[in-house]
């Protein structure tokens, strides 16, 4: 029987006000419940907020470095359970093991980075007109901040969004997504583990119909960070705005590479394969076009094919699968009609577009890693995210149709450009409407210590990560300290 999880507000193993659980199951093998979680609704929500509300003036007053030494006891149980993680992380989002690992060594990452960072600076002394005046800035805690993530990287959006907040003197109600909410409760247990104090971090789990209003709306809510669809993300700025809170939102991409006539072909088609098919593509910074300059497009075409004709499908947990299980039948469903209707739009589908069958296949939510050409600029392919393993090879006449072309669509989180030439990397650099640029690198892949963010409609520019992180999850205060009269 499948273990049942629990809220966790206040310190406190809670179940719902519903007493109603639904249940996660495992992408690659559907008969396999990972566990049942709470179906909470909008007075879990309630109760989570008002325990993060009654715990934030305690917490924002302890100093950065005991705040710090949290997040390094975390990461020090995080390391010695790394493994119990990263299968949770397979077998709950069906992720392939060794990227699963991989996303637990930069969550340990992100709590060691945030963990020092809590003895560092976080003011400035400035010169005043007067002498006598002691001029100084200080950053103080926002509150209450609501954090709303998704199933794709369960340990560690979350972890990236909490470790800033948390070593700034915010408290926080995280709210996992539904599909993938077993990562929520063990960082949950990885904080009642390290003594963090009753209230300052708080799980709720459920749809995000029944509480994400609450979470959103909530007067003692001070700001939101929100990682999800961009329709979601959209009602959230209108929300937030409403009541002049902050807001947070990374959300979609249509990642390009272009391939310059003067790149490594070799290169270019092995690095595009990998950022647009594993995870199954199921990454906001997954390579999804590639934009391939002059009469270099049969060759790269026959590289990326035969590049994606060797990837294994399978489940996670086998190492040596690169394809593995989507998130759940709705999303198999979507990215089956998104080629479909690629199809239909005049695409040719060069390999994959179906469904793989067998035994192992038949027991999950697998699709094939399809490669399509012949797609104009302007289909519903080349500009919609799909979020799966689907690769969308377009044709341009120079680098210039081609920068217009990958600038095109409504979102602009990550690039990337194939060449040799330091004059057309440097001038890519600058000119591609992106917030992550790589050059001859995986559109996928971020490192912790540097900021996170797209343009357009990918983020609303608030950046995450690094040194950027305090900007947001911070207010600056400015201080006049004149000499007393007396």
């Amino acid at each position: 029987m499948a273990t049942t999880y629990q809220n966790f507000i206040n310190g406190t193993w809670v179940n719902g006000q519903t007493g109603e659980t639904t249940p996660s199951t495992n992408p690659a093998d559907l008969s396999d419940v990972v566990g049942e979680f709470q179906k909470s609704n909008a007075e879990d929500a309630k109760v989570a907020i008002a325990a993060a509300h009654g715990a934030k003036k305690a917490w924002a007053g302890t100093s950065g470095l005991a705040r710090g030494q949290y997040l390094l006891k975390a990461a020090s149980y995080l390391e010695s359970h790394a493994e119990e993680f990263a299968q949770a992380i397979t077998r709950e989002a069906g992720k392939a093991i060794l990227e699963a690992r991989g996303e637990v060594g930069r969550a340990v990452a992100l709590l060691q980075y945030y963990g020092v960072d809590g003895s560092n600076p976080v003011g400035t002394v400035v010169p005043s007109v007067n002498p006598n005046i002691l001029l100084y800035t200080n950053r103080m805690p926002l509150g209450v901040v609501s954090l709303i993530t998704p199933w794709n990287f369960p340990l560690a959006i979350p972890i990236w969004k909490m470790a800033p907040a948390l070593v700034y003197g915010n408290t926080v109600v995280l709210k996992p997504a539904s599909a993938a909410p077993l990562l929520g409760a063990l960082i949950a247990r990885m904080w009642a583990e390290v003594g963090l104090p009753n209230g300052v971090f708080n799980l709720v789990t459920g749809s995000g119909g029944a509480i994400g209003n609450e979470l959103v709306s909530n007067l003692a809510v001070n700001a939101v960070s929100f990682t999800g669809s961009t329709k979601v993300g959209h009602g959230i700025a209108v929300e937030s705005a409403r009541q002049g809170n902050r807001y947070q939102l990374e959300m979609g991409g249509k990642n390009p590479v272009i391939v310059l006539p003067d790149a490594d072909l070799e290169q270019a088609a092995t690095i595009t394969v990998s950022g647009a098919m594993k995870y199954s593509g199921q990454k906001c910074t997954a390579t999804s076009r590639a934009i391939v300059v002059g009469g270099i497009i049969e060759e790269f075409t026959d590289l990326v094919v035969d590049k994606t004709k060797a990837l294994k499908i399978g489940p996670g947990a086998d190492a040596d699968s690169i394809v593995v299980p989507v998130i759940d039948q709705a999303s198999k469903d979507n990215i089956k009609a998104a080629v479909e209707r690629g199809i239909r739009d005049g695409g040719n589908v060069l390999f994959g577009g179906g469904v793989p069958t067998g035994k192992i296949f038949d027991r999950g939510t697998y699709v094939q890693p399809t490669v399509i050409t012949k797609v104009a600029p302007d289909a519903f392919v080349a500009c919609e995210e799909i979020f799966g393993p689907v690769l969308s090879i377009i044709p341009a006449r120079d680098y210039d149709e081609a920068l217009q072309i990958a600038n095109s669509v409504e979102y602009g989180l990550s690039a990337g450009v194939f060449t040799r030439s330091l004059n057309s990397a440097m001038d890519f650099a600058n000119r591609i409407e992106a917030g992550i640029v790589k050059i001859n690198g995986e559109t996928a892949g971020v490192e912790p210590q540097v900021p996170f963010g797209g343009m357009k409609s990918s983020s609303t520019g608030n950046r995450e990560q690094g040194k950027a992180a305090i900007e947001f999850f911070t207010q600056m205060k400015t201080i006049y300290m004149d000499r007393s009269a007396t």
